[in-house]
């Protein structure tokens, strides 16, 4: 070897790093590639084109020609109407990578590919997640499918309607922050995280997850509480940065720095309903806790297409649910633990007391919102899960029903 060239050297360690590098994340593009190919072709879709529902392609360009508002009514799209004019009704941050994306497509941006693309991210951010704390490939992989493609998010991806943006570029964000933070890139993790909350706004409860995490980093580390806060000042200046932003927009909007727009659609500002209330709560847990994924009309099963209960729905709630039981019973419940199941109850509920919960849909779309949550609990688990037989059956389940789920709801 000391015969070698320096470049010799070079390209024989490329070589080896290649020889032993983890091919999983090529294999799930591949394999996400392959799959939309089929399942598009089958249903007669556009993988990557224009979505009808374009209200973020409308208002990147309207942001390119320096107004704010639409200037008019687009009356198949949910717009707030405030003053005699027409506004986005939902956070802006899903506007920013469309923006850029006008100036090669103009208003025939790839709405399609961009939900298919942000869950893909996720997916390999939940991956590289759970890789390194020391899952195996296999696992890995499993579990990450089953908090994306393998879940009600599958449908989500066959359009990239307005709704469907906000809902997985949030997610790939959130897992992407999750991820960042585990890699001891805070900066990079609260940016992302701040980004997250400009497409649902929710998903500022993911704050104190991210706070212990990096918190139990500290401690792990042995860094003084200055040193501890000195890290992650740049992180949080940004953050703040992002939020003040988000205020300022909706302050010149709506005058009101936490406005966002969707108070002043027609059916809560004119209609007189309301859209966030405690008495939605029991409907909504009726449907989407405790309702069964079939009903029987004249005779004949049928999927629910308005709603069901989110554990058929994403079946990785229930592997979730199994090891909390079990951790509760064994008393291995960890402070880490305990602050992610509380985060994710009180998010829960926040998003039961809406009064749609996510309208025509396959499954309990809002709860794709807490995938990441689900996805994290086994990654701070100091025992990790075994992917045994059990596991293997629900996977198995999660991937034929969120398939058959997403081909049923659009035929």
């Amino acid at each position: 070897m000391s015969d070698l060239s320096p470049m010799q050297k070079r390209a024989s360690a490329l070589l080896h790093r290649l020889r032993h590098a983890d091919r999983m994340p090529l294999f799930l593009c591949i394999s996400a590639v392959i799959f939309y190919a089929f399942f598009c072709l089958y249903l007669g879709l556009d993988p990557t084109g224009r979505s009808g529902y374009c209200t973020y392609t409308l208002q990147a360009m309207a942001w390119r020609s320096g107004q704010i508002s639409l200037g008019r009514d687009y009356t198949w799209l949910e717009l707030a109407v405030y003053q005699g004019d027409w506004y986005v009704s939902f956070p802006p941050v899903p506007s920013i990578p469309l923006f850029f994306l006008t100036f090669l497509y103009g208003s025939e941006t790839p709405d399609h590919l961009l939900v298919k693309l942000y869950v893909l991210a996720g997916c390999l951010g939940l991956y590289s997640l759970l890789r390194r704390c020391q899952y195996g490939r296999i696992a890995a992989a499993c579990f990450s499918l089953m908090c994306s493609f393998a879940s009600c998010m599958l449908s989500l991806t066959t359009d990239g309607a307005v709704w469907y943006q906000a809902q997985t570029l949030a997610f790939c964000l959130t897992v992407l922050s999750l991820s960042m933070m585990i890699k001891k890139k805070t900066t990079l993790s609260l940016l992302l995280y701040a980004l997250s909350v400009g497409c649902r706004p929710f998903n500022v409860l993911y704050g104190p997850v991210l706070l212990v995490l990096y918190l139990t980093d500290c401690r792990n580390e042995k860094a003084n509480l200055r040193k501890a806060i000195t890290k992650a000042v740049p992180g949080i200046i940004l953050g703040l940065f992002v939020a003040a932003a988000y205020a300022w927009y909706n302050w010149t909007r709506f005058g009101n720095p936490f406005e966002f727009g969707h108070n002043y659609l027609p059916e809560f500002s004119w209609q007189g309903g309301v859209q966030f209330s405690l008495s939605h709560i029991p409907a909504n847990i009726k449907t989407f806790i405790l309702g069964l994924p079939f009903q029987i009309n004249n005779g004949q099963l049928s999927l629910n297409t308005f709603g069901f209960s989110f554990l058929f729905a994403s079946p990785f709630f229930i592997l979730l649910t199994m090891h909390v039981i079990h951790d509760i019973l064994h008393r291995e419940v960890c402070i880490p633990k305990l602050i992610l199941i509380l985060c994710m109850m009180i998010h829960l509920l926040l998003l039961l007391m809406h009064r749609t919960f996510g309208g025509y849909q396959f499954g309990a779309r809002y709860t794709c919102d807490l995938l990441p949550y689900a996805a994290l609990y086994p990654a701070v688990s100091e025992k990790k899960w075994r992917f045994g037989f059990p596991d293997a059956v629900i996977f198995i389940f999660s991937v034929c029903f969120s398939v058959y789920g997403a081909a049923v709801v659009l035929l």
